[in-house]
C-alpha cells in the first residue's frame, strides 16, 4: 500500500511539475502535448480555407474579407465600426502574441510573464513614463467621436478572436512562456505607440555633453561639438522661403553654460535606426504622375514588425502597413495620394537637475519656492514570486527615473533628475493616421498632421493633383538655440520648456523646383530656420546620397526608385578612404609605405581597386569598416572614453572626425595621451591598418573571399524571444549603416514601398518576413528571400469585393451572431 501511496505521489507531482513552468523551463508536458502543445501550431491543409463564414458577436453588417497570395487580407465592411472591428480580428489571427507582448515591454509587465529577471526592465519603462504617456494620449484620442470608434471597434474585434481560443489553438509562444492573452483594450493600442516613441526618441546626450562642457569648456564643445555640421543636406533646402511670421525665442538663461555633475554611462545607443523616404513630382517620372517611396529602418525582428492589410469602407479604400495592434495603416497608399515616415530625431527628451528639501524628497525647489512631488507606486507582479511596490517621484517636468544612486538599466539616463519628453504628452496620433488613411488632396494631409504628437517623424506626400511635400512633424517645444543640448538647471524657470512650435510653423517644402523631396534622418533644415531643433542629426551620407540619384534621375519609373533603395555606395568611404591610403602610402605626409607583398601592401592593393560599394562579395567594406572605426577610436579614446570608468562622455561627430582627418593634421587632439611620444596622424592610420589586418586575419585567415563583406557584417533576423531556429541567421545581404541601404547586423529596412500615383495607382512593397507571426505557418518569413535580393512584390490593390484577380483566391465573410 506504501508503495502504491509513493507511486501515486511521484505521479501527481511528476504530472505538475510536466505541466508547471519550472523558471525558465516551458511546462513540457503541456508544451509537448499532442492534442494541445506546440504540435498544434503546424499549419496543416485545410486549416485555411478559400471559402468560409465566421460568426462574430459585435459585427453589425457582413464584411467581406479577400486574401491574396501573400496572404494580406482586402477588408472590404460597409461601415467604419466594422471595418475596424475586422482589422483588429484578422491582425489577432496573424500576430497576437507579437502585439500583446510589445504592449506588456512598453507598460512594464514582462516580469509577470517570464519572472523576476524582467524586472529591471518593467521599473525602467514605468519610471520613464510609457504608461503616464500612453494613458494621457488615450484621453486625447477617447476624446474624438471619430477615433474612439477606430480604438474600441478594433479592440472589440482583437477580443472577438482571443475568446475563440482553446488551450490547443494558442499562439506557440503563449504555451512556450505557459500564460494566457488577456482582453484587449485600447491602452494597448497607446502602449504600442509609446513604445515606439521610446525606441525613436527616448535617448539623449544630455549627459555627455555635460560631462563634456565640465571637462574641456565651452571652447571645446563649440570646436567638436558644433551645432551645425561641415557636410550637410538638409531635409528643408537652404533658402527654402518661409510661409509664416515666426515667433520670438525665448530668451537664453545667462548661466547657460554652467556645468553640472558627472555620472558614469556605459554604452552608446544604436545609431544604425533610421529611415528613407524620397518622392519625384509628375516632371521627372515617366508617368507625369508623381512616385513615392518609404523604406523605414528599425530591428529586423520575426515575426515581422509590419503588418499589410487593405481597408476598403463607404469613402475609403488605402492600403499599407501598421504595426500590429495599432488600427489604420501607418504607412501606405490610397487611390489619391501616398505617403510615409521617417524619424525627425528632433530634440524632445530633456533631463533636469532637481534640488530636493531634503533627504525625503517630498519637495524640490522650483520658481523661488518648494514644490511638492507627487509620488506615484507602481504595483510590479513578478512570476513566482510576491509583487513588488516601486516608488517614482513626478515634478512639474516629469518623472524623476532614479531618484537614488543604482547601476540604471540604459546608461544614459542620469540619477536624481527629472526627464520633460513630448512622448509623455496627450495627442491623437491615431487620429493623424485615420485621416491620412481617408485624405485626397495636400490640404487633407496637413490637416492630418495637426494632430500628431510623438514620436516626430518626416511625413512624405504625393497625390495625384501631383503635388509633392515633407514635413518633419511632431510636437516641438520651443527653446531658446542649444536648449536641452546639456542637462538644464531644474530650479530655474527660464529653463523649462517655453511653449510650442506653432504646428502650421514646422520646417515644410511643398513642390520643390528641384523636382523631388526626401528624407533620410538628417538635419531637418539650415541654419536660416528660426526655431532649434536640435543640434545632432544622423550624418549626412544618406541623405546626400539620396538627392545625388534623385537630381540625375529622369523618366524615373517605380523600379527606378526600387533601385534607389538598394543603394550600397558609401560617401563616407569615397571620401575618407583615398585620404587613408595617402596617409599610410605618401611620402609626402611622412608615411612610410607598406611593402607591396606584405599582409598590409595587399590590402591596400584591394582598397585601391574597390569601388566604394558595399556589396555582399566585396572585400573592401570589410577591410575599411574596421580600419576607419579604429582610427576614430584612436582619435578620440583618450580624450573621450567610453569605457565603465570615468564621467560619461561621447566622441565629436563623425562630420567633425572626417573634418580633423581631412584638414588638421597638428590638431592637438590627434596625440594619444596614453604614450609619452607625440603620435602623427600617420602613424595612427599605419596603427589602425596594421590592427584591422591583424584582427581579419585571426577571424579569417590570410586575405581571401572568407572576407567578404556578408560574411564580416552577418546580418540576422531574429525572433522577438531570440529562440534559437525561429530566427533567420547569416544573411547573404549587402548595405551597411550611413548607406541607403542600410541593412547592418540586426537592423535595416523593414518595409520597402513604392508607390506610383496616376489614375490607377500601383505600387510595391516587401518586408523581411510574412504575414502569419506563427512560425508553423509557410506564411511566417515566405518573403525574406525577394527582399534579401533587394526585390519587391506588386501589391495587390483592389477596387471592389468582386473585383476579379488571379492573385486573389480566398473569400471569407464576417458577420455578427
Amino acid at each position: 500500500m506504501l508503495k502504491a501511496l509513493l507511486a501515486l505521489a511521484a505521479s501527481i507531482t511528476l504530472a505538475w511539475m510536466l505541466n508547471t513552468k519550472q523558471g525558465d523551463l516551458p511546462p513540457f508536458g503541456k508544451l509537448l502535448s499532442p492534442y494541445r502543445g506546440f504540435w498544434q501550431n503546424g499549419e496543416r491543409p485545410g486549416d485555411f480555407p478559400e471559402r468560409q463564414t465566421l460568426a462574430l458577436p459585435g459585427l453589425r453588417q457582413p464584411v467581406t474579407v479577400r486574401y491574396d497570395d501573400h496572404r494580406v487580407p482586402h477588408v472590404f465592411a460597409q461601415n467604419d465600426a466594422d471595418l475596424y472591428f475586422a482589422q483588429g480580428y484578422l491582425t489577432a489571427r496573424d500576430r497576437l502574441w507579437q502585439m500583446e507582448f510589445q504592449t506588456h515591454v512598453a507598460a512594464g509587465r514582462l516580469s509577470e510573464i517570464v519572472g523576476p529577471a524582467r524586472l529591471e526592465t518593467d521599473r525602467f519603462f514605468r519610471r520613464m513614463g510609457l504608461p503616464f504617456g500612453a494613458a494621457n494620449s488615450l484621453k486625447a484620442m477617447m476624446a474624438d467621436p471619430g477615433t474612439r470608434t477606430v480604438l474600441e471597434s478594433y479592440s472589440a474585434g482583437v477580443n472577438a478572436y482571443i475568446g475563440q481560443l482553446t488551450p490547443a489553438t494558442l499562439p506557440f509562444e503563449y504555451k512556450l512562456l505557459d500564460y494566457q492573452p488577456e482582453p484587449w483594450q485600447p491602452l494597448k493600442c497607446a502602449l504600442l505607440l509609446k513604445y515606439m516613441a521610446w525606441d525613436l526618441s527616448g535617448r539623449t546626450d544630455d549627459l555627455r555633453m555635460s560631462n563634456i562642457l565640465r571637462q574641456y569648456g565651452p571652447a571645446v564643445v563649440k570646436d567638436l561639438f558644433p551645432d551645425y555640421p561641415t557636410r550637410e543636406d538638409p531635409i528643408v533646402p537652404v533658402g527654402t522661403p518661409l510661409d509664416f511670421k515666426p515667433m520670438p525665442a525665448p530668451a537664453v538663461p545667462k548661466s547657460f553654460e554652467a556645468a553640472y555633475a558627472t555620472q558614469q554611462l556605459r554604452s552608446e545607443p544604436d545609431a544604425e535606426l533610421g529611415s528613407n523616404n524620397f518622392a519625384v513630382s509628375g516632371l521627372k517620372s515617366a508617368s507625369g504622375y508623381p512616385l513615392l517611396a518609404n523604406d523605414p529602418h528599425l530591428q529586423l525582428n520575426l515575426p515581422s514588425i509590419w503588418y499589410q492589410i487593405q481597408l476598403n469602407a463607404p469613402g475609403l479604400n488605402v492600403y499599407g502597413v501598421t504595426i500590429p495592434g495599432a488600427p489604420a495603416v501607418i504607412i501606405g497608399f490610397n487611390e489619391n495620394v501616398a505617403w510615409g515616415v521617417t524619424n525627425v530625431a528632433a530634440d524632445v527628451l530633456d533631463f533636469y537637475q532637481l534640488k530636493f528639501k531634503d533627504n525625503t524628497r517630498r519637495e524640490y525647489w522650483h520658481d523661488g519656492r518648494w514644490k511638492p512631488v507627487r509620488r506615484v507606486v507602481e504595483h510590479i507582479k513578478v512570476r513566482g514570486q510576491p509583487d513588488r511596490l516601486d516608488t517614482v517621484l513626478y515634478t512639474h517636468h516629469g518623472p524623476v527615473v532614479y531618484d537614488k544612486a543604482e547601476k540604471p538599466f540604459h546608461p544614459q539616463t542620469p540619477i536624481g533628475h527629472a526627464m520633460r519628453w513630448t512622448a509623455h504628452d496627450g495627442a491623437n496620433e491615431v487620429g493623424t493616421f485615420v485621416r491620412l488613411n481617408h485624405a485626397r488632396t495636400y490640404a487633407d494631409y496637413t490637416a492630418a498632421l495637426a494632430t500628431y504628437g510623438s514620436p516626430a517623424q518626416n511625413f512624405i506626400f504625393a497625390d495625384n493633383e501631383k503635388d509633392i511635400a515633407i514635413w518633419p512633424n511632431g510636437r516641438f517645444p520651443l527653446k531658446w538655440r542649444d536648449q536641452g543640448k546639456f542637462i538644464l538647471d531644474g530650479t530655474d524657470p527660464a529653463y523649462d520648456w517655453q511653449g510650442w512650435i506653432p504646428a502650421a510653423q514646422n520646417p515644410h517644402v511643398k513642390n520643390p523646383a528641384r523636382g523631388f523631396v526626401s528624407s533620410a534622418n538628417q538635419f531637418s533644415t539650415g541654419p536660416d530656420y528660426p526655431y532649434y531643433l536640435n543640434w545632432s542629426y544622423a550624418s549626412y551620407e544618406r541623405g546626400h546620397r539620396i538627392n545625388q540619384r534623385l537630381a540625375a534621375m529622369t523618366q524615373v519609373t517605380p523600379d527606378s526608385l526600387r533601385q534607389l533603395q538598394n543603394d550600397v555606395l558609401d560617401l563616407n568611404a569615397q571620401l575618407m578612404l583615398p585620404r587613408l591610403l595617402a596617409l599610410v602610402s605618401d611620402p609626402a605626409l611622412g608615411a612610410t609605405p607598406p611593402v607591396a607583398t606584405s599582409p598590409e601592401g595587399r590590402i591596400l592593393a584591394e582598397l585601391r581597386r574597390w569601388p566604394y560599394q558595399y556589396t555582399a562579395d566585396a572585400v573592401g567594406p570589410t577591410i575599411f569598416n574596421l580600419w576607419y572605426a579604429n582610427l576614430v577610436k584612436r582619435l578620440w579614446d583618450d580624450d573621450f572614453p567610453l569605457g565603465p570608468t570615468g564621467p560619461a562622455l561621447r566622441y565629436p561627430s563623425r562630420d567633425r572626425t572626417n573634418t580633423l582627418i581631412l584638414s588638421e593634421p597638428n590638431s592637438p587632439w590627434i596625440d594619444d595621451r596614453h604614450t609619452s611620444a607625440r603620435e602623427t596622424l600617420p602613424q595612427l592610420a599605419l596603427q589602425s591598418l596594421r590592427y584591422a589586418t591583424d584582427s581579419l586575419t585571426r577571424k579569417f585567415g590570410p586575405l581571401s573571399p572568407k572576407w567578404h563583406w556578408a560574411a564580416q557584417k552577418s546580418t540576422d533576423v531574429l525572433h522577438l524571444l531570440q529562440l534559437p531556429g525561429f530566427g533567420e541567421m547569416d544573411l547573404d545581404c549587402g548595405g551597411g549603416a550611413g548607406i541607403v541601404n542600410a541593412t547592418s547586423e540586426r537592423n535595416g529596412p523593414s518595409w520597402r514601398m513604392v508607390v506610383a500615383l496616376g489614375p490607377q495607382v500601383r505600387a510595391y512593397g516587401v518586408y523581411p518576413g510574412g504575414q502569419s507571426g506563427n512560425p508553423g505557418s509557410p506564411f511566417y518569413n515566405n518573403l525574406l528571400e525577394t527582399w534579401r535580393v533587394g526585390q519587391l512584390d506588386e501589391l495587390v490593390f483592389l477596387r471592389s469585393a468582386a473585383e476579379v484577380n488571379p492573385r486573389v483566391a480566398t473569400a471569407w465573410t464576417l458577420q455578427g451572431r
